[in-house]
C-alpha cells in the first residue's frame, strides 16, 4: 500500500523555524510559547498559542479554541490568516492553539508516532506502535485543562483540525470521543486524512457515529488531484457511509477541491471548515460538494 512521502522540504525548515516565540504574558501581546512534559507520550511537545485581537479588551468574554496539529509548519501560516479573518468578520474570534516538536525535522519523524492508532501493518509501508491514544489522552487530559486554567476558553466550543496523518487523527479522536462518550471537541476538521492507514479502520466511523450524544460538527475534504485510489476515493466513500445514517445532531460536510493537489489542501480547508461549521451552529445539516 502507498505510503505518502514524509515532509523533508528544507526550504520550509527556514521560513516557519525562524517564526518569533513570545514568552512574556502582558496586555497587548497575543502571542504565547511554552513547552509541556507529556507523561502520557513520555516526551515534550512545543505550544505555540494565538489570543484574539479583542483578547484584553473584552475581559469577561471567553472564546472558541482551535486545536491545530503540525504546529511547526501550520502554526505560521494559520495563525495570521486567522487574525485577519477575525479583524474583518470572516471568522468569529477564537484562540489559536499550535501542537508541535522541538523542531521542524523531529515533527516530520515524530507525527507517525502520536497521530496514528492501531499499529501499522506490514502493507503500511510505514512502521509506528500507533501511539494515538496517548496523544489523545494528552491532548485532553494534560494540554487543553492548561490552556483552560490559563486563558479565558469555552470548553464547550473546541476544534480539532489536521491535515493527512494530522487528518487520520481527527477522526481517530472523534470515534474515540463518541466511543468513550467524552465532549473534548465540538467541531473536527479533517483535510485529506490517510483513510487506507490499516486497512481503512476508520470506515467504521459511520456506525460508531450512530452512538454520538451531542452536537458534533465535521468538515471533511480532499484534492482532486490526489491519488484516486487511496485518497479521493475513500473520501468519496466514508462521506457516502456517513450520509447514508442521516444521523441527528451531526453536521456533516464534505469537500473535493478538484483543483488541489494533497499539500494544498489544508489552508483552504481549515478556513473554510471552520467558517462553514460555525454558520450552521448546532443545526443538523449535511452535505457534500465538488469544486
Amino acid at each position: 500500500m502507498r505510503a505518502f512521502p514524509n515532509w523533508t522540504l528544507l526550504a520550509i525548515i527556514f521560513l516557519i523555524g525562524c517564526s518569533s516565540k513570545e514568552t512574556p504574558k502582558k496586555s497587548g501581546q497575543f502571542k504565547f510559547h511554552f513547552t509541556q512534559y507529556s507523561p502520557s507520550v513520555k516526551d515534550t511537545f512545543y505550544i505555540d498559542v494565538q489570543l484574539p485581537n479583542q483578547y484584553f479588551e473584552k475581559p469577561a468574554k471567553k472564546y472558541p479554541t482551535l486545536i491545530f496539529l503540525d504546529g511547526n509548519f501550520y502554526f505560521p501560516m494559520m495563525a495570521p490568516i486567522i487574525s485577519q479573518y477575525e479583524f474583518t468578520g470572516l471568522l468569529h474570534p477564537a484562540i489559536v492553539v499550535a501542537v508541535g516538536y522541538k523542531s521542524f525535522p523531529m515533527m516530520d519523524s515524530l507525527r507517525v508516532r502520536d497521530y496514528m492508532f492501531p499499529k501499522a501493518l506490514p502493507l503500511d509501508e510505514i512502521k509506528t506502535e500507533g501511539g494515538g491514544q496517548k496523544f489523545y489522552h494528552f491532548i485532553t487530559q494534560e494540554l487543553l485543562p492548561k490552556i483552560d486554567k490559563e486563558y479565558r476558553t469555552d470548553p464547550t466550543k473546541r476544534s480539532l483540525l489536521g491535515h493527512s496523518f494530522g487528518g487520520y487523527f481527527v477522526l481517530y479522536s472523534l470515534m474515540y470521543q463518541v466511543q468513550n462518550k467524552t465532549h473534548d471537541f465540538k467541531y473536527f476538521v479533517a483535510a485529506s486524512p490517510t483513510l487506507w492507514y490499516n486497512k481503512f479502520y476508520l470506515n467504521q466511523l459511520p456506525q460508531l457515529l450512530e452512538k454520538s450524544d451531542g452536537p458534533l460538527g465535521v468538515f471533511l475534504s480532499v484534492g482532486g488531484r490526489e491519488d484516486s485510489t487511496w485518497s479521493v476515493n475513500p473520501v468519496k466513500f466514508l462521506t457516502t457511509e456517513i450520509q447514508k445514517k442521516k444521523i441527528d445532531d451531526l453536521d456533516f460536510k464534505s469537500r473535493v477541491y478538484n483543483h488541489l493537489g494533497h499539500m494544498d489542501v489544508a489552508v483552504l480547508s481549515f478556513t473554510k471548515g471552520l467558517q462553514e461549521l460555525e454558520a450552521t451552529k448546532n443545526k443538523s445539516k449535511s452535505g457534500s460538494t465538488v469544486y
